[in-house]
């Protein structure tokens, strides 16, 4: 009799695991589909539904269709053999990243960051900052002694026709600019939208060949 009752009572506990098994499987796919979903969607705004998840820039943050868009219209832009749209005359100033400029330290999250998201750079396509009801962000200018700007900041101070360069170092601003007053060209009127990816497409090799030198005067 004790071994019947023992079989018995070893069944029962054999088959309760058995139905655990079986309806705890479900709940762990549940569980794991839906932070797929989750993490398969960069946020649930309104804008959730335009963005393009095969592309990405640098970090991993997806772009969104009219960033590419930008992108794109850039592809086959050339400063050398593009038409010059307007001449206007500014007053140009310089600034850098440090406190002096925008009161901002290296430690601080937003440090070196342009009202439009991208990093401040100084290269053959720099960052500037303008008033974007003269120049909209993205615009890109050719200005005498400095180079190619692409206008991706703001300021309190820049307002109308002034524009501000960026320069790497304090002493380069002094050294290198200070303030002048010159005519700038300008070769692409911007969208509004300026990215790394843009960035990184203008200064590309292909766009900075010899004979579209921006002017040094």
């Amino acid at each position: 009799m004790f071994s019947t009752a023992f079989r018995r009572t070893c069944a029962y506990g054999f088959a309760l695991l058995l139905v655990l098994a079986f309806t705890a499987a479900p709940a762990m796919s549940e569980r794991e589909g839906t932070e797929a979903v989750s993490q398969g969607r960069p946020d649930a705004g309104a804008g959730a539904a335009t963005k393009v998840r095969t592309k990405s820039e640098p970090g991993g943050r997806q772009s969104s269709r009219e960033e590419l868009q930008a992108v794109e219209a850039l592809q086959g832009w050339k400063p050398g053999e593009s038409a010059v749209l307007d001449a206007v005359e500014v007053v140009a100033t310089g600034y850098y990243a440090g406190k002096e400029s925008t009161g901002k330290t290296p430690g601080h999250p937003a440090y070196g960051i342009t009202k439009s998201g991208v990093k401040v750079r100084r290269a053959n396509f720099s960052t500037i900052a303008a008033d974007p009801s003269v120049f909209p962000i993205g615009t890109i200018l050719d200005i005498p002694g400095y180079g190619y700007g692409v206008v991706a900041d703001t300021g309190s101070a820049i307002k109308g026709r002034k524009i501000d360069l960026y320069f790497e170092t304090k002493d380069k601003v002094y050294s290198e600019w200070g303030k002048r007053s010159v005519t700038v060209r300008v070769l692409l009127r911007g969208s509004g939208k300026v990215t790394e990816a843009m960035m990184d497409l203008l200064n590309s090799s292909e766009r900075v060949s010899t004979d579209a030198k921006p002017s040094r005067m």
